[in-house]
């Protein structure tokens, strides 16, 4: 092991590196205090997948790099047959081996995931934006968890290489390390099927709209662009190969000549490592930047859906002659936050009717009911001018009957005219209703950050006979489903976030008594949610995705450094004695390095331009799946990826200088 450090210490602190994570994370998982904190599911969710995807990546990533030392000793252990050992002693070197690479390994790791322990959970906590009852002492669970696991791990390593040995014959074994590759053939027919899988996978991340089909599509995708990723790599590149070595140009210099010639009959293997590393590089810049945004983004979510620090939404049935009465409401708030000793600053109240209707692109028809497109369906949320102003702020829009102000944008080719029509098993219900469209105002965030997967379309009608119209049309259309009107009582306060979860749990006790809503009318519920709890469950689900991905990520990136370096350590010493026959015949020491730099940009720059590209085309589908936790800002998206991309490039150039400085220390 000492001898053949260049390959065992980058093996050992692999190891290492990932029993800390597996080790952080089930730490995280069986820590008691995660229990005792509000939205502890997210958290334990998210841990459990990080174990499960660090675990499988583990096992892929650890039987490689074995696969790869086998390669490589094959010489060493074939000269120990040779001189005399026999297979049962070479075992026993094996096992004495694996031995010492669990103690080293997995030892060295579990006290490295002990000392990271309390640095992850203060990196959680700041995430997550609230205290946890955290305990960062050694848990004796996730110790013997990680310990049993990795231990298996190596257990099926060593007796991948007993079985290896036991078939293999001495000769065999001594030649092992160096048999050489036939010159691949150009294989057009997987080359198209690469095309057509990596095509079809594009065109359903650039193609698609809804957020509903992007979650449901997003893993076919995925699959696809694999599939075509390690089909390109195989054909194409050989190809590739084959065309630079037709161009008399390029091909016939000493820098190509021989990076374009070793590499071309090292393909069929290299091609599997080059689609390895863009598609583990993928996988790191889509998991950071992802949830990145959705983290960035949550201050954003928060300060839109909640303008005050409680939104209490009272739901009532006009047809069972149910109504709210506005003061008595906001009397009994202003009574009980007194009685808890906390101020209300502002006290305000917005009715609106929320419903779905489909925004025909035939009949240009608002259909309730109507059946189409996910794509071309709105939430459409009718109101007052003075609600409006209510909910804003700003100057209520001056509207006669029949006119209606749109905050956003209609659908593409409705307006000035707006119909409404009730549709019922596919039949018009009842007379259609249109407005004319007046005014255009800004988007309100209230509404359009909502968690709802369609789009949102706000108007603002003149007063609230016209939206009780549009509750009747609804109604008829929809039935048993029809959309009860909401009022939503915006109550800001002047206390601290503990204060206000507290306010709202006393609430929700004295709500339980007989009598504690007589006088506010009538109505069928009456929901409190606060913007402290809702800092707590988002922060709570977008921080644990934060946190998921940068340690898988961290481990994600862990394997594609390793699977370069071996790529690269391997080929140097496949290339040792080609160069040192060009010396011999008259190659300088410059010309070794053009050749070494022609070699390993080749290597470099294919892969990450492929995931640069992979990344482009997968942003449409990743910002659409990120509108169904809220996040619809394009531009925090757009400017995660591109960071995130900037700073791996930054890591993969580091990644280059390490390695092509390795490779020329072992050919020269």
């Amino acid at each position: 092991m000492r001898q053949n450090r260049r390959f065992f210490i980058p093996y050992l602190l692999a190891l290492a590196g990932l029993t800390a994570s597996f080790y952080v994370m089930s730490a995280l998982c069986a820590d008691p205090g995660v229990l005792n904190m509000r939205g502890f599911a997210y958290v334990m969710v998210m841990m459990q997948i990080g174990m499960f995807v660090a675990g499988v990546l583990s096992a892929i990533l650890l039987l490689y790099i074995n696969s790869f030392l086998m390669k490589q000793r094959k010489k060493e252990l074939g000269l120990y047959n040779i001189l005399g050992m026999g297979k049962g002693n070479i075992a026993l070197i094996q096992c004495w081996e694996s031995l010492y690479t669990a103690i080293l390994g997995i030892g060295g790791g579990l006290l490295l995931g002990v000392a990271l322990h309390k640095l992850a959970t203060v990196a959680l906590v700041s995430l997550l934006k609230f205290s946890i009852p955290f305990h960062s002492s050694l848990s004796l669970p996730a110790l013997a968890q990680t310990a049993v696991f990795f231990g298996l791990l190596l257990l099926l390593a060593l007796a991948l290489n007993l079985f290896r040995v036991r078939l293999s014959r001495p000769i065999e074994l001594l030649h092992g390390g160096s048999v050489g590759e036939k010159e691949p053939r150009t294989r057009w027919l997987l080359a198209a099927v690469g095309a057509v899988c990596l095509g079809a996978g594009y065109f359903i991340a650039v193609t698609t709209k809804d957020p509903a089909l992007a979650m449901a599509f997003y893993f076919l995708a995925v699959i696809l662009v694999i599939i075509g990723t390690y089909c390109l790599f195989t054909a194409g590149s050989i190809a590739l190969l084959k065309m630079l070595r037709k161009n008399k140009g390029f091909y016939y210099q000493t820098g190509h000549f021989i990076g374009v010639s070793g590499m071309l009959y090292r393909m069929k293997r290299n091609a599997a490592g080059l689609a390895n590393i863009c598609i583990l590089s993928t996988m790191v810049m889509v998991m950071i930047s992802g949830t990145l945004a959705l983290y960035l983004g949550q201050g954003e979510i928060i300060a839109a859906q909640y303008p005050a620090n409680l939104n209490m939404t009272v739901h009532y049935d006009p047809a069972y002659d149910q109504t709210l009465n506005r003061e008595e409401a906001e009397g009994l708030i202003r009574r009980f936050a007194a009685d808890q000793n906390i101020p209300i600053t502002s006290l305000r109240s917005v009715e609106f009717l929320h419903f779905n209707a489909l925004a025909n692109p035939d009949t240009r028809r608002l259909e309730v009911g109507g059946q189409g497109e996910n794509n071309d369906r709105r939430a459409v949320y009718l109101f007052t001018a003075q609600d409006y102003a209510a909910l804003t702020g700003n100057a209520a829009p001056a509207l006669r009957p029949g006119e209606t102000a749109v905050c956003g944008q209609l659908p593409p080719g409705f307006g000035p005219q707006l119909t409404i029509q009730g549709i019922s098993g596919g039949s018009e219900v009842g007379a259609p209703k249109s407005l004319t469209v007046t005014a255009s105002l800004p988007v309100i965030t209230h509404f359009d950050t909502t968690f709802d997967m369609s789009e949102t379309l706000c108007l603002v009608l003149s007063d609230s006979a016209e939206v009780m119209e549009f509750w009747a049309l609804q109604s008829g259309a929809l039935d048993n489903y029809a959309a009860d009107l909401v009022t939503t009582l915006l109550v800001d306060l002047d206390c601290t976030s503990d204060q206000e979860l507290a306010l709202v749990d006393a609430w929700t006790d004295a709500s339980m008594d007989e009598g504690f809503f007589d006088g506010t009318g009538a109505w069928e519920y009456w929901r409190v949610s606060s913007r402290a709890e809702m800092a707590v469950d988002g922060y709570s689900m977008a921080g644990g995705f934060l946190f998921l991905g940068i340690v898988l990520g961290i481990v994600f990136l862990m394997a594609t450094v390793l699977i370069i370096y071996y790529k690269q350590v391997s080929e140097g010493y496949e290339d040792q004695g080609r160069f040192e026959i060009m010396r011999k015949v008259g190659l300088s020491q410059r010309e070794v390095r053009s050749s070494i730099r022609s070699q390993v940009l080749l290597v470099f720059c294919l892969p990450i331009a492929v995931a640069a590209v992979h990344i482009l085309f997968d942003f449409n589908l990743v910002a659409r799946m990120l509108t169904m936790f809220g996040v619809r800002n394009t531009a925090t998206v757009a400017l995660c990826t591109a960071g995130t991309l900037l700073a791996f490039l930054a890591v993969y150039a580091a990644v280059y200088l390490l390695t092509a400085r390795t490779y020329y220390k072992i050919v020269r």
